[in-house]
């Protein structure tokens, strides 16, 4: 299962980089092959100064070796090993009218000391940020969404956008980061799914990912915008950096495993404000976005 997810999220990089280079027009990604001291590596690719991506990562990994004490505390066992491998994707589109989009789809394995397999589990989801709410784009990436998840279980979407409401929640804010889209993770054999199963039901929601977002930043990127659009869109940049520091798992577990900082850190935009105390004005479309990210709506 492991070299058969690693070959996919592989296959899956190349293909939504070369289609983000083709939106794009102006740069291409730049790309990192780093390794791992304690066993593994991972291929990193960044995309800055864009004609429509301020910056954006879409990076792939595949680490392994002991896992960390802080890990197995948090895991509640003792000297296990691991393998982990996954895709994790930000992009931090330059026009305040394209919303941010984050994405990831992970495999995890455990071993005991002899080296059996004694755990296994899918995660990931994809979520969208925006600045300014388009209500039929919010619509478009939850259909899309609901699309992939209903094709493997009539269940899966509504649960699943309901974790994504829950877990990126900004707790000290009492906000949403975004609109939101599907959180899942420990997705483990049972007795409606195998581990195949999971794998089918993970790479279709990969598979979706362009077609939720690319169309909405085709309709986005080239309208006009001003200063102080611009500040709004940085001023909530703020607030994606604040839940990827304070409350995200996934920067989490790379800080706690040794993993690579650029790759971990790659997530936080190049501009970002922070003004004290700073409310819209009444009425505004700032305080509509606000306002859908104090109650989390269903879109479809």
């Amino acid at each position: 299962m492991k070299d058969q997810f690693y070959s996919y999220i592989q296959e899956l990089q190349d293909k939504i980089t070369s289609k983000l280079e083709k939106v794009d027009e102006k740069t291409k990604f730049q790309e990192d092959i780093w390794k791992r001291p304690e066993g593994g590596g991972g291929r990193t690719r960044v995309i800055e100064n864009g004609n429509v991506f301020e910056k954006g990562g879409v990076n792939i990994s595949a680490v392994h070796g002991a896992l960390p004490q802080s890990m197995q505390h948090y895991f509640d066992v003792e000297d296990a090993d691991f393998f982990a491998c996954g895709l994790s994707l930000v992009l931090h589109p330059k026009n305040p009218m394209v919303p941010t989009v984050h994405a990831n789809w992970r495999y995890f394995e455990m071993y005991d000391k002899q080296g059996k397999l004694v755990d296994q589990w899918f995660g990931g989801g994809q979520d969208l940020t925006p600045y300014y709410l388009f209500e039929e784009d919010a619509e478009h990436f939850h259909r899309i969404c609901k699309e992939a998840c209903d094709k493997h279980h009539p269940d899966f979407y509504t649960s699943y956008k309901k974790r994504c409401d829950d877990y990126f929640w900004n707790a000290h804010r009492n906000e949403a980061r975004g609109i939101g889209g599907l959180f899942f993770d420990y997705c483990k054999a049972n007795e409606e799914m195998n581990m195949q199963a999971w794998f089918n039901f993970v790479t279709e929601v990969g598979n979706s990912f362009l077609n939720s977002y690319i169309p909405i930043v085709m309709n986005r990127k080239d309208l006009i915008y001003n200063q102080k659009q611009r500040n709004w869109q940085e001023i909530r940049r703020g607030r994606y950096v604040e839940f990827n520091l304070v409350h995200d798992k996934g920067t989490l577990f790379g800080l706690r495993t040794n993993g690579r900082i650029e790759s971990i850190l790659m997530s936080l935009p190049p501009h970002v404000q922070w003004k004290y105390g700073h409310n819209p004005e009444k009425g505004s479309e700032e305080e509509k976005l606000l306002q859908v990210l104090k109650t989390p709506k269903a879109w479809v």
